[in-house]
């Protein structure tokens, strides 16, 4: 209508039309540049070599030796075919039953049997994506707030927000103490969001930790729990990377811990979102599972489930894979070997020029250090050196920032989701331009030594030589240099 408000004229939602995604960050800006010039090995040699994505790759080839060995479970070969009228009809929010008593059984063989679940808490969801975005819209409402450990997954931003309108507020950790959470910064956070008149609804973790590639301590979840209840908010635990733990310590559920730790817990307040995306490296089957304590939450969450229900033949094929117990059992220990040496040889390669990891024992990725490399201390610098990598280096790794980050020079760097000889050629190249780099810092250190020599030296008459021509630090900087190229 003529001369009407832009508002009326939005075709879209605002939720629809809005940047709540999160795609124009850094993290998916990574993304993008990959996709218009992937790496391959025998194609395209100059391309950028994607490792912004935690994807495991390492031990694919197990579950398809597995799948060749067990054709009965899926119900399109002959040998599965019998079950093809009951799987392929109409499924209840429940899911399969045998799915569900599966993921129960694997779920309590991931934590080392130390606990057990619940099959009728098991709600299942679109992914880990769909299993934070259901909690989100079960535990609060547009305005609340969560908790979140810095530095955290920068699609959490998405997850638990876009739909929800849950904000997300920083607990800041640091690297003095390897960003482990202390409950001074949990009680700053909390009194910083009630002073604002915000309402505190929950506190997200993900453990082990996604970028750090960590694992909580069981005295830190304990304080978290105790937290939870005295302040009756959600403690809402992400344990996706719950199978990927490859060294010491072991891996400490958040159930372990209300079991034994803090049996005075409210449990009403205790919510574990899981997925077969990380461990098996499943990520197109979209498997995600919200396992609440809440009888309402599970409740609910199965109306929700509507719609993102895994379908009923991907149910099928991994109640029975999931069930083989053997062979779950020979696929994490392989799976552990084989992400150790990976995240050894590539910690190794690093070590070679000087550059440091947090150590880690988890996960898909290392946490590198390149706070060295920045020009000065700022966010700003940190992305100007991000993007000589991208485009220069060819290199997509994650900058602190997208995590949010409070220290600028931090880089999450995935390596686990492509082979051998791709990870040889990503380290050679961080190798190469790490030297370049010293090499042209040391030119410079040098250029400013000589420099403060000859203006200290005193000419004729008692005046100093500051009138010498000499040449600028930028002409002796590598081309390669991020003080150059960065824009």
């Amino acid at each position: 209508m003529a001369g009407g408000s832009s508002a009326e004229h939005q075709l879209l939602s605002r939720i629809a039309a809005g940047d709540g995604h999160g795609e124009n960050s850094p993290y998916f800006d990574g993304w993008k540049a990959y996709d218009m010039n992937p790496f391959d090995l025998r194609r395209n040699r100059d391309g950028v070599i994607q490792m912004g994505l935690a994807e495991n790759l390492l031990s694919l080839d197990l579950i398809e030796q597995w799948v060749m060995e067990h054709p009965e479970a899926s119900i399109c070969t002959a040998q599965g075919a019998s079950e093809f009228r009951r799987i392929a009809n109409y499924q209840d929010y429940h899911g399969l039953k045998e799915f569900r008593e599966a993921m129960a059984k694997f779920m309590g063989q991931v934590r080392g049997g130390k606990v057990t679940f619940d099959p009728d808490r098991v709600v299942m969801s679109g992914g880990a994506t769909g299993a934070q975005d259901t909690l989100a819209f079960c535990l609060a409402d547009p305005g609340d707030a969560y908790l979140v450990p810095t530095p955290y997954y920068p699609a959490f931003d998405r997850d638990c927000c876009w739909r929800s309108g849950v904000k997300l507020l920083p607990i800041d950790c640091h690297s003095a103490n390897n960003f482990t959470l202390t409950r001074e910064a949990l009680v700053s956070a909390y009194d910083g969001a009630r002073r604002q008149g915000t309402r505190v609804k929950g506190i997200l973790i993900t453990n082990p930790s996604n970028p750090l590639g960590t694992i909580m301590d069981r005295g830190t979840l304990a304080m978290l729990a105790t937290f939870a209840t005295e302040h009756r908010v959600h403690l809402i635990c992400d344990e996706i990377y719950a199978g990927s733990v490859f060294a010491k310590p072991d891996f400490v559920s958040i159930a372990e811990v209300i079991e034994h730790d803090v049996p005075g817990c409210n449990r009403d307040l205790i919510h574990i979102a899981y997925s077969l995306s990380k461990d098996f490296g499943l990520p197109g089957f979209r498997v995600g599972i919200v396992y609440s304590y809440n009888d309402d939450v599970v409740a609910c969450a199965r109306k929700m489930s509507s719609f993102g229900l895994v379908s009923s033949q991907t149910q099928h094929f991994l109640a029975k894979m999931l069930s083989d117990a053997e062979f779950m059992a020979r696929f994490l220990a392989e799976s552990a070997r084989r992400l150790a040496a990976r995240h050894d040889r590539f910690i190794a390669g690093l070590r070679e020029v000087g550059i440091a990891c947090l150590p880690g024992n988890a996960g898909l990725f290392s946490w590198m250090d390149l706070r060295g490399m920045l020009r000065d201390k700022t966010h700003d610098a940190e992305l100007e050196l991000w993007r000589v990598i991208i485009h220069k280096v060819k290199l997509n790794v994650s900058p602190g920032t997208s995590f949010h980050c409070n220290e600028p020079g931090w880089f999450r760097v995935c390596h686990a989701n492509m082979d051998d000889e791709t990870m040889e050629v990503a380290l050679d190249r961080i190798r190469r331009f790490v030297r370049q780099h010293q090499q042209s810092k040391a030119k410079a250190e040098r250029w400013a030594a000589t420099r403060s020599l000859r203006l200290s030296l005193p000419r004729r008459g008692g005046a100093t030589a500051s009138h010498l021509a000499i040449p600028s630090p930028l002409a002796l900087l590598s081309p390669q240099s991020p003080m150059v190229h960065a824009s």
